[in-house]
């Protein structure tokens, strides 16, 4: 956990329910992260770098408490956070759950990112179960969690290992749940740069999860199929052009191909409309990219396990 200003903890200490213990995990920082967390009376517990998945687990393994709630560093919790969490544990079937992000920020693109969650957060509400926890604004009973081994730590950055964990939990027969009111702050990708980056990289470590649960290729709580559809389009539409050098048909079915994808947004973006009317200036663009890299992405991924799998086979 790397604490890039004092807000995270100043949000932790000012809950509406008393926490039995606040655990920062120092995972290798370089920085003042310790100094920070020590300013506020909280437990630091400290390792050599092994990315996020191990810091969480390695929190989790000390932790005291019957639940665990998970937040990161660059998030900031509204007050009822804990509390909100908590009132999903009253139900004693429940093993884990799931809250959203909110932003304040006034970046078009950042307010695209904060719409898009929304949209997810529409599909999510009123389930009675789901199959999709970010770590963000996350909680799992404790003696659940260490049962199944927490976050797979092969995944070496913060990319999907929570999803995959969720995945795991669900398909074992775990309920998991969606609470809206447990919200936390976020600043979101700035620049479409940033936010190009990062679908980029969704999607190379999404092909990691399809590999272990293929089920959720097909379906899962957080992801609309909608999305798919665009990704193939925005493949299929590339094709085709390529192909008009040969035959200009192939060309205009190739311009109609990504034509479709921006008219699948059409729902997304009259919603958006309602919600935030100047990002529809900047979303179909977004839509386009959004497709690209996450196919880009997955595409190389692919590519990365198929020669991963081949060179191990070799050993």
């Amino acid at each position: 956990m790397c604490i890039r200003d004092r807000r995270c903890l100043q949000g932790l200490r000012i809950q509406t329910i008393p926490l039995d213990e606040i655990i920062v995990v120092d995972d290798g920082s370089t920085d003042n992260t310790v100094e920070v967390a020590r300013e506020f009376d909280v437990r630091v517990v400290s390792q050599s770098n092994a990315g996020p998945a191990a810091a969480r687990n390695r929190g989790a393994r000390v932790a005291r408490g019957d639940v665990l709630l998970f937040t990161d560093a660059d998030c900031v919790p509204t007050p009822n956070w804990a509390e909100r969490m908590m009132v999903a544990f009253t139900d004693p079937e429940v093993s884990g759950a799931k809250g959203v992000y909110r932003t304040r920020q006034p970046e078009l693109v950042a307010r695209f990112v904060q719409a898009e969650y929304e949209d997810r957060y529409d599909r999510m509400r009123g389930r009675e179960t789901i199959d999709f926890v970010d770590t963000y604004s996350a909680a799992y009973r404790r003696d659940v969690f260490l049962e199944y081994g927490g976050f797979d730590t092969t995944f070496p950055t913060a990319s999907v290992e929570d999803q995959e964990f969720s995945f795991r939990l669900a398909e074992a027969g775990h309920q998991l749940v969606f609470v809206p009111d447990a919200q936390v702050f976020h600043v979101h990708d700035r620049t479409l740069g940033e936010y190009l980056r990062r679908k980029f990289w969704i999607g190379y470590w999404k092909v990691r999860v399809m590999h272990e649960h293929p089920g959720k290729l097909v379906h899962d709580s957080h992801t609309p199929q909608v999305l798919k559809l665009q990704i193939g389009l925005a493949a299929l539409g590339a094709l085709l052009i390529g192909g008009g050098i040969l035959n200009r048909w192939l060309l205009w079915a190739g311009l109609a191909a990504w034509a479709a994808l921006l008219a699948s947004g059409l729902p997304f973006l009259v919603k958006l409309l309602r919600r935030d009317p100047a990002v529809t200036l900047v979303a179909p663009v977004l839509l386009f990219v959004r497709a690209w890299a996450l196919g880009v992405g997955f595409l190389v991924g692919t590519v990365a396990l198929v020669t991963h799998s081949r060179s191990h086979a070799r050993r």
